[in-house]
């Protein structure tokens, strides 16, 4: 080998070209942007669904009067400066009526939301890993399910006097079925894994078998789940208001302002207006949540690192 040879090899290693690469490189993005970035949905939906709780929450503080005082010389005053929604046939202030109604909303959805879930989990656990249950409780459910829910909501308010309370539990009555058939499906999925099939072999007991194997695998869908129900209480309360067969017109909430401006919508349409726009924004945020969430935990959906 000569010497040319050795000062030549080393020039000519350097000069070869890089290979490309096959597959960009990944690119993780961490911190509060990029989690905006990877499930826009959650961000906006929680974004506004947090925005309408601290509403309702600092209603009082937020400009507002007495919702109830009436004020028969202000009736039906146009929106301005001093009454930022306009006043009602009563005279009194719609802006401050709208905000404390949101504490009846959000108070009805979050309620039916958690107590359904949690009724709907230990129907649809039940039903869905005990099998000689399966067929008397669904059928129960299957009955409920044939009556639309503000028809049942309603048939139950006629057998209790009107308020919170009482229309919070005739809306989680009508919601139930909804869940318990969302996680029956689940178990019934979950009950034929080869993990649950060894656990039953080596001798677990059956309600154990339940809360280690099953319980953990139904919390995704039945959170997502849990979203829609808040949404669909929210707006079956609005209704029940709406005819008269919810809250007491006493208390200030949207579907009780909007039953009050009917009367007046031709001529006087921003009574209907407000609360009707905070009723869809909130309702709007709750199911964004959802949708978020349900691509976020799904991992079939997942189309972004």
């Amino acid at each position: 080998m000569t010497d040319a040879t050795l000062t030549t090899a080393p020039e000519l290693i350097r000069a070869a070209p890089e290979l490309p690469d096959l597959l960009p490189p990944v690119k993780l993005r961490g911190g509060f942007l990029g989690f905006v970035r990877r499930h826009p949905a959650i961000a906006i939906g929680g974004a506004l669904v947090l925005g309408m709780v601290l509403i309702a929450v600092f209603a009082p503080y937020l400009g507002t009067v007495d919702p109830t005082a009436l004020a028969p010389t202000r009736r039906t005053r146009e929106p301005s400066a001093l009454f930022w929604f306009g006043t009602d046939m009563l005279g009194r202030d719609i802006y401050s009526r709208v905000l404390y109604g949101a504490r009846v909303s959000l108070t009805v959805g979050f309620s039916v939301a958690l107590l359904a879930s949690l009724a709907g989990l230990i129907i649809g656990l039940i039903s869905g890993f005990v099998r000689w249950s399966d067929g008397i409780i669904m059928r129960v459910m299957d009955g409920m399910m044939s009556i639309p829910p503000i028809l049942l909501a309603i048939a139950l308010m006629a057998l209790t006097r009107g308020s919170v309370g009482n229309v919070i539990t005739a809306i989680t009555i009508a919601e139930i079925p909804r869940v318990s058939r969302l996680v029956r499906s689940v178990v019934l999925s979950l009950r034929e894994q080869p993990y649950v099939d060894a656990a039953i072999a080596a001798g677990t007991r059956t309600p154990m078998i339940i809360v280690r194997h099953i319980l953990p695998n139904t919390v995704a869908p039945m959170t997502v789940q849990a979203t829609y129900v808040c949404a669909s209480a929210m707006i079956v309360e609005a209704i029940l208001s709406f005819i008269g067969a919810g809250t007491p017109p006493t208390i200030p909430s949207w579907g009780n302002i909007m039953a009050e401006g009917r009367a007046l919508w031709q001529v006087k349409p921003y009574i209907v207006f407000f609360p009707a726009v905070f009723l869809s924004v909130t309702v709007l945020a709750v199911n964004l949540l959802g949708d978020g969430l349900r691509d976020a935990l799904d991992p079939r959906l997942a189309k972004r690192l």
